[in-house]
């Protein structure tokens, strides 16, 4: 099979379009005939080898996909060969081919396409896991969510609105606002021109964020913690502001606040099936009813994953990105 490698880290131009041996699926895996995979931010810091695969992972990018089953491994239950599904993966979503835990596959939500399906299960699973298995978003609650047009963004906006959180976002341009105002945020921030602390506090009357969602790390920590409400919580979920930054703990010990930090790729397998099959039970049903959609700026052959993940740094993008082998 045809698979994107990464024979040396670097820029872009790294990712190169390879003959690869098809894998064969284990106990318990499926391997799916890929239509599309997403590409996501951990891909590019794998690609720069900042990021690499877990133990026993797939060597090439790609944390999720969209196809169909073409094969099944030892003691599989409740998939057939020619299933169309959607994959969370710890790697090797890039390639004409890819095996699976069944524990991390999804059914195609009715009234999606299969393509646009590739956009659904990191978004999701990374969302519904931190801010709501983790922080437990609350209906009435304040939500911030960082990067409010991305893939992950436009996802949080509009899950914390189904379940009637009121939605802060912070995005750098008028454009990208106005896309988040469509899908449900009322707070809009542009973190050009404005502090998100002060339109918080300004906002809320005082009150804060109850739950924020955080890709930036420690450009953003103490900032984040001041914006925090009383019994906030801090859920960082990215470094693109780097890993090591100042706590105040007094600040946090008056507001009786938690930072949590998580990540998705290294959780075991058994992690990792029971968020996605809360993704099925909670998230589905929204997005087969219409109201809960993903977002795709722009869909790319395989053979240009280089320009996707050009497209992908520059950040002017809204939404996904997707690669078709």
């Amino acid at each position: 099979m045809e698979a994107i490698t990464i024979p040396v880290p670097g820029d872009a131009d790294a990712l190169v379009l390879d003959s690869v041996e098809t894998p064969e699926p284990g106990p318990g895996e499926v391997r799916i005939a890929v239509t599309a995979a997403g590409v996501n931010r951990a891909d590019v810091m794998q690609r720069m080898g900042f990021y690499d695969p877990p133990p026993g992972a797939s060597a090439y990018p790609g944390l999720e996909v969209s196809g169909r089953i073409d094969a099944l491994g030892e003691s599989v239950v409740g998939w057939a060969v020619g299933d169309e599904v959607c994959a969370l993966l710890a790697g090797g979503g890039y390639a004409e081919q890819v095996c699976v835990p069944a524990g991390q596959v999804l059914p195609v939500p009715a009234g999606i396409g299969l393509v646009e399906a590739a956009a659904l299960p990191e978004v999701t699973s990374t969302v519904w896991s931190n801010v709501f298995l983790t922080a437990n978003l609350q209906p009435g609650e304040t939500f911030l969510v960082h990067g409010g047009s991305s893939g992950i963004g436009t996802m949080a906006i509009q899950l914390a609105r189904e379940v009637g959180a009121r939605v802060a976002v912070t995005a750098g341009s008028a454009d990208k606002l106005a896309v988040c105002r469509a899908l449900g945020a009322e707070i809009l921030i542009n973190y050009r021109e404005q502090d998100f602390v002060e339109v918080l506090e300004a906002e809320t009357d005082g009150h804060g964020a109850d739950v924020i969602l955080d890709n930036m790390g420690a450009k953003y920590l103490s900032r984040n913690v001041s914006a925090l409400a009383i019994n906030g919580r801090l859920v960082v979920i990215g470094l693109q502001g780097g890993a090591k930054g100042e706590l105040d703990l007094g600040q946090l010990l008056r507001k009786r606040a938690a930072v949590i930090a998580t990540s998705l790729r290294a959780r075991p397998a058994a992690e990792k099936a029971t968020i996605v099959a809360a993704v099925r039970e909670h998230v589905w049903p929204l997005v087969e009813s219409g109201r809960v959609k993903p977002v795709i700026q722009a869909t790319y052959p395989l053979a240009d994953a280089a320009a996707a993940h050009r497209e992908l740094e520059a950040s002017q993008h809204i939404g996904k990105l997707l690669l078709t082998p």
